[in-house]
C-alpha cells in the first residue's frame, strides 16, 4: 500500500525555472493530500502525473504567498473541470477572507463547497482521522503564525495465518479477537493470538516542517518519524540572515533531524540565490548523514 510523497516545488519565496514554490502531493493508501500550494502548483501536479482531481484535503501552513498563491488557480481549474465534491481546507482563518474576496470581485463562485478548518498555532491538534491515517498540525517558529503537519498511519490488526485455520471452523467473532491480539478458549482449547496471527507492518509516518527558524520545540512532534521534511532556506554562511527572517540553514535542519532521531531527512525551500543544491546536502550530512536535498519532481516512498 502506497505512502508516497511527491515534491512539486523545492524553491523558496522567489520561484525559478528549476525550483518552483513550495508544494507537496501525498498519496497515503489512495488518500490524496496537498501540502501548501505555491504559485504554479497546478502545473506541477500535471507535470508529475499526480491525481489532482482526487485531492480532498489541502493544508496551507501559513499565509506567505509562496505557500498559497497557487490555491485559487487550482480551485478554479477544478471548478472548470466540473468538480462538485467538497474540499476540506486546513489553513489560517484569514484565508477565507481572501477566497471570499475573489468570489466578490470575480462575480463567480465554485460548484463545490470549501470547508475551512482553522489551524491552531499554539498546540498540536488532530485535524483529520479515518481508518488509515491521522493528520496533526503543530506550531513552528516563523515570522507569521505557521504550522507543520504530521501524517501517521494507523496500525492495522494482526493478520490471520490461513493455514492454521483451514481445518478448524473458528467463528468469526473469535477470529476478530485473535486479530486484536487476544487469546481465546474455544472447545476447551486455548487459541493463542501469536500462534494464529502475525503482526501487521509497522505504521509509517511523515512530518512536514514548513517555514521555520531553528526551534527545538518541534522535536517532540517529529520524534522517530520515518521521513522528515524540514526547510533549509540558507547555508550556514548566511546564518545571520536565517535568524533575521526566521528561516533555517541546512545545518539547522540536520540538527533537528538528529535530535529527533528520525530515520531520514529531506530538505528544501532553497533561496533563489543558490543555483546548486548539492551544497545544502553536503552541509546537512556533516550532522545527519541520511539527508537528501530535494528537487522538483522527486518522489519518496515509505
Amino acid at each position: 500500500m502506497k505512502f508516497e510523497i511527491t515534491i512539486l516545488g523545492s524553491g523558496g519565496a522567489i520561484p525559478t525555472i528549476h525550483k518552483r514554490s513550495t508544494s507537496q502531493f501525498l498519496n497515503i493508501q489512495d488518500r490524496f493530500f496537498l501540502l501548501d500550494c505555491g504559485e504554479g502548483t497546478q502545473i506541477q501536479l500535471r507535470k508529475y502525473h499526480c491525481k489532482y482531481a482526487k485531492i480532498n484535503h489541502i493544508f496551507i501552513s501559513h499565509l506567505h504567498g509562496d505557500h498559497y498563491l497557487g490555491l485559487l488557480g487550482l480551485l478554479s481549474t477544478l471548478n472548470l473541470l466540473g468538480r462538485t465534491s467538497p474540499i476540506k481546507l486546513y489553513a489560517p482563518a484569514e484565508l477565507k477572507e481572501i477566497i471570499d474576496l475573489h468570489f466578490k470581485i470575480s462575480g463567480k463562485s465554485f460548484r463545490f463547497n470549501i470547508e475551512l478548518f482553522e489551524l491552531n498555532f499554539n498546540e498540536k491538534t488532530l485535524l483529520f482521522e479515518d481508518s488509515v491515517v491521522k493528520v496533526y498540525s503543530f506550531p513552528v517558529d516563523h515570522s507569521v503564525p505557521c504550522c507543520g503537519f504530521l501524517f501517521e498511519e494507523i496500525k492495522k490488526e494482526r493478520n490471520i495465518i490461513k493455514k492454521k485455520i483451514e481445518k478448524q471452523q473458528i467463528p468469526f467473532h473469535i477470529l476478530r479477537k485473535l486479530k486484536n491480539g487476544e487469546d481465546f478458549t474455544y472447545n476447551d482449547i486455548l487459541l493463542k493470538s501469536d500462534e494464529y496471527t502475525t503482526d501487521s507492518p509497522d505504521p509509517r509516518s511523515y512530518a512536514y516542517c514548513a517555514d521555520t527558524a531553528y526551534s527545538e520545540k518541534i522535536i517532540p512532534h517529529i520524534k522517530h518519524v520515518d521521513l522528515l521534511y524540514h526547510e533549509a532556506t540558507f547555508l550556514e554562511e548566511m546564518k545571520d540572515r536565517a535568524i533575521k527572517t526566521q528561516h533555517s540553514t541546512a545545518k539547522d535542519a540536520a540538527t533537528i533531524a538528529m535530535k529527533g532521531e528520525v530515520k531520514k531527512l529531506i530538505i528544501g525551500h532553497f533561496s533563489a540565490r543558490y543555483n546548486e543544491v548539492s551544497h545544502f546536502e553536503k552541509e546537512a550530512k556533516t550532522v545527519f548523514s541520511n539527508t537528501i536535498a530535494v528537487s522538483d519532481g522527486d518522489t519518496f516512498n515509505l
